[in-house]
């Protein structure tokens, strides 16, 4: 993330933050998993797929991601319109201890 932001003295490189996150996510991250998935929904023209996005943010919902877990729910009730999915994800992420 912080090539992705340019934090802590480091220049702002999508490429290099990508090219990270993968290999981390290779390596079990769930937290890398996430981010390449956020990057995925909502990132530039250059790195949208939302179709991988969502099936990144599955992979780590299903090895204990709360906010992965928590944005499924909301991407199936507000774009899906499947509101018992929604539902169900979002019951989950609570029970894992989301506050939202």
């Amino acid at each position: 993330g912080l090539y992705f932001y340019g934090q802590l003295g480091l220049q702002k490189d999508m490429r290099k933050a990508v090219e990270l996150w993968t290999e981390a996510a290779e390596l079990g991250s769930i937290g890398a998993l996430y981010s390449l998935g956020t990057l995925h929904v909502f990132g530039d023209r250059a790195q949208e797929d939302k179709a991988k996005g969502i099936q990144l943010w599955k992979k780590a919902a299903m090895r204990g991601h709360v906010l992965a877990r928590h944005n499924l729910g909301v991407y199936e009730g507000h774009h899906k319109g499947n509101k018992d999915r929604a539902v169900r994800h979002l019951l989950i992420s609570a029970k894992m201890g989301d506050k939202d």
